[in-house]
């Protein structure tokens, strides 16, 4: 009786099924990661969004009356739907305004929220 070398093929195909989970693990785990960084992406660019809202109504004269606002702004060719609520506070020389910001296909999700307050020298 003569004994050849190599693999038989139960060998070989239980080695290809090891081969084969181990890559699908893989890819899943890398299709995660894509996922992942696409929406860090999408909350920083949000972010940026409430943050120029919020520096603008800083600088702006008059300062925002109560009441809220809404508007739609580009940030690294992202589109973005904002949503801001100016409210009083119980002293005359702040409000508080709170900033929304979410994505055009889906508006009742939000991707970035700010909330900050806004000073007055000269309370109206």
């Amino acid at each position: 009786m003569t004994r050849s070398r190599g693999f038989t093929l139960i060998e070989v195909l239980v080695a290809l099924a090891i081969i084969a989970v181990a890559l699908a693990a893989g890819m899943r785990a890398l299709a995660q990661s894509a996922d992942s960084a696409t929406a860090l992406k999408a909350r920083t660019l949000a972010l940026m969004v409430a943050q120029n809202r919020l520096a603008a109504a800083q600088i702006a004269t008059p300062w925002p009356a109560p009441g809220t606002y809404k508007g739609n702004a580009t940030q690294a060719g992202a589109q973005f739907q904002w949503r801001e609520a100016v409210t009083t506070t119980p002293n005359p020389a702040f409000r508080k305004i709170e900033i929304s910001v979410m994505e055009p296909d889906r508006p009742e999700y939000q991707v970035a929220h700010l909330v900050g307050f806004l000073g007055n020298s000269q309370p109206q």
